[in-house]
């Protein structure tokens, strides 16, 4: 489809599936909305879906600079990096990214320079909160498993960051690699037996296939912590992170002012205001876990 005449356009590239990311979608194009920008009369929003595999994002990338959209929308390092290779000139906004500076995907967050600016995910001591949190709900934790996209450089330093942290904490760290969706079962049956929980990496290749993870963790009895509420909802035991949607919303309002003329050079790069913890009951009464009362009261949301 050609960008729409007189409209502008958006090209979103979701590093996810439509279904795992729906949240999120609908939450930036409602503040859109807000800010006066409606779909199909004022603005185009063209929405491709990359299913965690960051070699599409190299392809989606170049469909937009064709189509001469007047932004990119997309979230997680490896798919901004796809955007920014493919483009010097089209504005780029990130709902999430971690560690721009570090990742060169900025000069700064306070003057990020070049076409792209949004919103880091970026935490430092989240990774050591998580796996409190588990051993809080996983009394007698020892051995915790941590499952990685080994071809994601910022997902590598995530948890190398968990690693760090769980070492601290006097844990055993047994790392799980994984490249592509079909890795998710092998690296599970080499867990089995090995581990008493498991950590898992926001690599969007995990979010896609958040229900094959959650259906094998139930399988081999392993209570899980993500980065994010949608995982929780897709049947893991525990999220700590930024909240997503809200992320997305403010990711929209980049958008509108890139689109009212301003350069993503002069915005900077915001942090996250604000950090979830969801918990799922169902899975822990399947897990057999009793989560503690004072964890049920901190927790942002608790889904029964």
């Amino acid at each position: 489809m050609r960008a729409q005449q007189g409209l502008k356009t958006i090209g979103f590239l979701g590093a996810g599936t439509p279904s795992a990311e729906t949240r999120w979608t609908a939450t930036f194009a409602q503040r859109l909305r807000e800010l006066g920008w409606i779909e199909g009369r004022t603005v185009a929003i063209e929405y491709r879906w990359a299913e965690g595999r960051s070699e599409r994002a190299a392809e989606i990338a170049a469909e937009f600079v064709r189509l001469k959209v007047d932004v990119i929308v997309t979230g997680g390092n490896a798919f901004i990096l796809a955007a920014k290779q493919a483009t010097s000139i089209i504005p780029i906004v990130f709902p999430a990214a971690g560690d721009p500076v570090g990742s060169g995907l900025v000069a700064s967050l306070a003057r990020p320079g070049g076409n792209v600016t949004g919103l880091s995910v970026q935490a430092t001591d989240l990774a050591r909160k998580r796996i409190e949190f588990l051993r809080e709900i996983v009394p007698g934790l020892r051995r915790l498993a941590i499952l990685v996209n080994a071809g994601n450089p910022t997902d590598v330093r995530q948890v190398n960051e968990a690693q760090a942290a769980a070492r601290t904490l006097g844990l055993e760290v047994a790392p799980a690699e994984i490249q592509r969706g079909e890795d998710i079962a092998p690296a599970f049956e080499t867990l089995q037996g090995r581990v008493e929980a498991l950590y898992v990496s926001g690599d969007p290749l995990m979010l896609a296939n958040a229900i094959r993870i959650n259906t094998l963790a139930q399988g081999a009895r392993l209570p899980t912590i993500y980065n994010y509420s949608e995982f929780v909802e897709a049947g893991g035991l525990i999220s700590y992170g930024p909240n997503f949607p809200d992320q997305f919303r403010r990711a929209a309002e980049y958008v509108d002012k890139i689109l009212r003329g301003a350069r993503p050079a002069d915005l900077p790069v915001e942090q996250p205001t604000k950090f979830i913890l969801v918990i799922n009951l169902t899975t822990a009464k399947a897990l057999g876990l009793t989560v503690p009362s004072q964890l049920l009261v901190s927790a942002d949301e608790v889904i029964e």
